[in-house]
């Protein structure tokens, strides 16, 4: 009996917050803005090695939120951060806006300020102790070399291990499976995904199939501003059509793939001793 009151005494003792930590498998936020200094000191390097980063743009996207490019790339990490163990990056929301930069409402940053600015980030989170820095871009163009080029930088001189993704063309198979026909810039795919996130987004009554201008094949022709907002990768296809059930189908689908991914090359890098 003394030794059963002992031993109650003894847990009694042990105060709640460390009976928490021993307990906790998942930090109490994957979001980087949100998680408290201590915590994240107690997560990062040792239970936690991998950081996704949103990056994105501000644009016009047909009857989308001009944020679609943020929109996307955030809840993307943000749903797969537990599968692939990683935390969120606060999301780069001003990007390399090209032909849609006169539009209202379109932010544009050049080449020359972009590239020193995400590799100070990227720099950043190398010294917050990641090792592995996963890039999801929701924003095409430009954009992407600049980012596949400053990644690989990073990766380089600080010896850490990088990947960029494009969601949108990385999820072409998926488009054809879900949709059966290509997509495009706010197109029927793009426009579904941010319709999974939050349908509040979209605005279904603005839309008309008018809206949207088929890019122009083999270089053909070329105009700036582009004369839409929504851009078909093919003609004749890619028009929108609001189908919840399939947008929550290719949000499912599209993240599963990512998810999937991300935790395929980490393992190849672990097994390659990289």
């Amino acid at each position: 009996m003394k030794n059963l009151v002992y031993l109650l005494l003894v847990v009694i003792s042990i105060p709640v917050s460390a009976l928490a930590t021993e307990q906790a498998t998942d930090p109490s936020t994957r979001e980087m803005d949100r998680i408290n200094w201590m915590e994240f000191q107690e997560w990062i390097p040792n239970k936690i090695n991998t950081v996704l980063l949103p990056t994105g743009t501000l644009e016009p996207h047909g009857v989308a939120n001009n944020g679609a490019d943020n929109t996307a790339p955030f809840a993307i990490s943000t749903t797969i951060a537990k599968r692939t163990n990683a935390m969120v990056a606060p999301t780069l929301a001003y990007g390399m806006t090209g032909s849609l930069a006169a539009y209202p409402g379109a932010f544009k940053m050049s080449a020359e300020v972009y590239k020193p600015f995400v590799k100070e980030i990227l720099q950043g989170l190398v010294k917050n102790k990641f090792k592995n820095i996963i890039i999801i871009n929701g924003h095409g163009g430009g954009q992407t070399a600049v980012l596949k080029e400053v990644a690989a930088e990073i990766a380089n001189e600080h010896g850490v291990r990088t990947l960029v993704i494009n969601w949108w063309s990385f999820a072409a198979d998926i488009t054809q499976e879900v949709f059966n026909e290509n997509g495009g810039h706010a197109g029927w795919n793009e426009n579904a995904f941010i319709q999974a996130i939050d349908p509040s987004l979209i605005q279904q009554d603005r839309y008309n199939d008018d809206l949207a201008t088929p890019y122009p094949q083999n270089g053909s022709w070329s105009a700036t501003p582009f004369p839409s907002s929504i851009g078909l990768y093919q003609e004749g296809e890619g028009y929108i059509k609001f189908d919840q059930k399939k947008a929550d189908e290719y949000f499912t689908k599209v993240t599963d793939k990512m998810a999937s991914f991300i935790v395929e090359i980490k393992t190849k890098w672990d097994k390659a001793g990289l």
